[in-house]
């Protein structure tokens, strides 16, 4: 095997191992924000940049003190309480070097009568840089799948790299 043969590969499997790092860090989201608990929301906010966005329907966030909050507050911690799951669809990630895109859908079942209900549908768009070693959100936005044009810009925007 060549050098350089050598220099693709590992080129290549680090663009696997990036993307899988990513896929999961998504993925633990909503078991976290469903876990609710002090640590869990810890976690949660640990996934973004000390000074991370999240938008989602108009509600800004900013940095983990405000993620965690949010996790915290009573309004999310009565929605878990009542039977919830926050659902992210399998993200479609394209790292650049220390930065990526990622675009998702993501559904949150409610339940209600014993059955479990969508309650909301969205597009996801996150941004993510590698900080210290391993990978961030920087920004995340959020929109109903409502039919407006916003949320479908999202989704492009987010698998169309």
């Amino acid at each position: 095997m060549t050098d350089e043969r050598f220099a693709q590969l590992e080129r290549r499997l680090q663009l696997i191992e990036d993307e899988r790092a990513i896929e999961r860090m998504i993925a633990r989201y909503g078991p976290l924000v469903d876990a609710g608990s002090d640590d869990a929301a810890d976690a949660a906010a640990a996934l973004w940049a000390e000074d991370g966005t999240y938008d989602v329907e108009g509600w800004s966030m900013c940095g983990r003190a405000d993620i965690a909050a949010m996790v915290r507050s009573p309004e999310h911690q009565g929605l878990i309480g009542r039977g919830c799951c926050h659902f992210l669809g399998p993200a479609v990630v394209t790292v650049d070097g220390d930065d990526a895109v990622a675009g998702c859908v993501s559904a949150l079942l409610v339940q209600r009568d014993g059955r479990f209900a969508v309650a909301r549908a969205g597009a996801n768009h996150f941004r993510l840089r590698r900080i210290d070693g391993r990978w961030q959100i920087t920004e995340r936005t959020t929109r109903a799948l409502d039919g407006k044009p916003e949320a479908r810009q999202l989704l492009s925007d987010g698998v169309d790299r």
